[in-house]
């Protein structure tokens, strides 16, 4: 799905949400030098898999927060966990590099990714994430981003990381 794609959907949910277009953001320090009003609530998204690639997971965390994939493995229980590659991603949420976000799975027609949000995240009053593009913020509660997720049919859960 497309920005596009992507508000028309949640228009049609009834789910509230604000836009800030920006330029090309690959990174957190890269969005961070844009000074957008909300930028504390961006979160930090990373594709990972186990290490027979049999499942693979979105991680979504507070921006400057640093994950141990080893403690996440305990935490849901998991093989191995890696960093997936470019392939896999572009391939499972056809998305690029830099443009990571829990939305992506609105294309994974297989449901093969489970979506982790850290329990911090849903404290936020509001979550910053990229509608499959990086030129493009959108701030939305994390509830309804829950929602959003768990309709699209990916397995969907919240844990301490």
């Amino acid at each position: 799905m497309n920005q596009k794609e992507i508000t028309a959907l949640l228009d049609s949910m009834g789910i509230k949400y604000t836009v800030a277009e920006h330029e090309a953001a690959h990174t957190i320090e890269e969005i961070d030098s844009f000074g957008l009003p909300g930028a504390e609530f961006i979160v930090k998204n990373l594709f990972l898999r186990d290490d027979k690639k049999r499942n693979y997971y979105l991680l979504s965390v507070r921006k400057d927060k640093t994950v141990n994939l080893k403690a996440l493995r305990t935490a849901i229980e998991s093989r191995p966990l890696s960093f997936a590659s470019e392939e896999d991603l572009e391939t499972i949420l056809g998305l690029k590099k830099g443009q990571v976000t829990p939305l992506g799975v609105l294309n994974d027609k297989e449901n093969k990714v489970q979506v982790i949000f850290d329990s911090e995240i849903m404290e936020f009053p509001s979550v910053g994430v990229h509608p499959n593009v990086n030129t493009v913020t959108l701030w939305l509660s994390p509830s309804d981003l829950r929602t959003v997720i768990e309709q699209s049919g990916n397995p969907f859960r919240v844990c301490a990381v």
